[in-house]
């Protein structure tokens, strides 16, 4: 896979003597004793990953999983103790300072839980804050602020006073604050997290409109698992500062690495976030020209089935036989496929999520998984997509993360606060 960022045996230790610390915890010595000897706090663990140019990457974990530390690690508002980040294949750890600036100004931008804007600028003066950084010249960073602030729906609202925007509204400013600076890659901390129920799917839904558009690449930090399932196209579940899982939504769902990735899962509504592709099987049809109603039989023997698709030269599905018109031919000696084969069979694509496909499931006859080409790629039984939506259920109620203390996060917040006011 090509890579955007890359992030090598990272570890990000809080405390006094931070290098000494990691000796000791790399020897066996647990977080919680360095944390109860010592007073370090082990925020980030041995944490390695990549993410896709153009990708939408999610981290999520509870309090003090030591997602946000993460974060700031990748651009550098906090030094690592070891390991590396790359940004297209530079180390962002091994640079200086003037370097790291440029690296900020240029290729990266990041968008904060609290919007991190200035209250005396107008709109448009914070959405070009980034450029004036840059030493832009005015009219220059003018146009391309008011370009961010069309695209988030809020070039009308330029010249008006931070004060007059909702929190929603001024969300959109610290995200037009972000494209302004045309940076290839955004990190987003809780950017959403602030922001009330029916505003923060408003925002989530603008988010993935104009990631079809934009096609950045985005690490976004969220604790809450439904956003991580809606917005990523590939999750990293944090505990206690080490990755335990990286996959896809239905990865996650589907199949958690342990119970504590099974205990966020749980309660999820699986027939959103599963497709119809997660749960098909082989379809092994019949070919309508090839095939004849005998081979039909030996076919249907040979993998167990009542019934079987039949499919043109394109391999598109054109009907469906069962058991019961093998029968019936067999016995009126009829050999043609296409005089009992049934035309009207439920059909679905890959993409589907089985929320949609449930409606299907009541016709009684396997469903008709299909590509955007019309090709059979698979067949979902409708029994298997009734037990697909079932939560997993789990054994360990250890969701806890005792292993952390609860202000991991809130170590670097404190620590960072004037970078925060300076950096997109």
């Amino acid at each position: 896979m090509e890579e955007k960022i890359k992030v090598q045996n990272l570890y990000k230790i809080f405390g006094k003597n931070p290098q000494e610390a990691l000796e000791k915890y790399k020897t066996g010595t647990s977080a919680e004793q360095l944390f109860k000897e010592s007073g370090h706090v082990v925020a980030v663990s041995d944490v390695s990953f990549t993410v896709a140019p153009g990708e939408m990457f999610m981290v999520m974990g509870l309090s003090g999983s030591g997602k946000s530390t993460l974060v700031r690690c990748l651009n550098r508002l906090l030094d690592a103790t070891s390991g590396s980040v790359f940004v297209d294949d530079e180390d962002i750890q091994k640079v200086d300072g003037d370097r790291l600036r440029e690296i900020r100004r240029t290729k990266m931008a990041m968008v904060f839980q609290h919007f991190g804007l200035f209250p005396h600028h107008t709109v448009l003066g914070n959405a070009e804050y980034g450029l004036k950084v840059q030493g832009i010249e005015e009219e220059v960073r003018r146009e391309k602020a008011l370009k961010a602030l069309e695209l988030v729906g809020l070039k009308q609202w330029a010249d008006r006073p931070l004060s007059n925007l909702s929190g929603g509204m001024q969300q959109r400013v610290g995200l037009a604050r972000a494209l302004a600076t045309e940076a290839d890659i955004l990190l987003m901390d809780e950017a959403f997290s602030a922001l009330d129920p029916l505003i923060r799917r408003d925002m989530q839904d603008e988010l993935i409109n104009l990631q079809r558009e934009m096609q950045k690449t985005i690490v976004f930090i969220t604790h809450d698992l439904n956003e991580a399932l809606k917005l990523g196209d590939r999750i990293a579940v944090m505990k206690g500062g080490a990755v335990v899982q990286i996959g896809t939504p239905e990865d996650i769902v589907s199949n958690p690495e342990n119970d504590y990735v099974a205990n966020f899962t749980q309660d999820i509504n699986r027939s959103l976030v599963l497709t119809a592709s997660s749960i098909m099987e082989a379809p092994e049809p019949l070919f309508l020209k090839r095939d004849t109603v005998r081979t039909a039989m030996v076919r249907m023997r040979s993998i167990d089935r009542d019934e079987i698709y039949i499919v043109n030269s394109q391999r598109q599905p054109v009907g469906i036989i069962t058991d019961k018109d093998i029968a019936a031919a067999l016995k009126k000696k009829i050999n043609n496929l296409s005089e009992i084969m049934n035309t009207e069979f439920p059909q679905t694509t890959e993409s589907t999520p089985l929320g949609d496909v449930l409606p299907l499931c009541t016709v009684g006859l396997p469903i008709a998984v299909v590509n955007e080409n019309g090709r059979l790629k698979g067949i979902v039984d409708p029994l298997d997509c009734l037990n697909s939506i079932t939560p997993n259920t789990v054994d360990s109620e250890d969701t806890s993360d005792s292993e952390q203390p609860e202000d991991t996060e809130n170590s670097s917040d404190s620590s960072t606060a004037e970078s925060e006011k300076t950096v997109d």
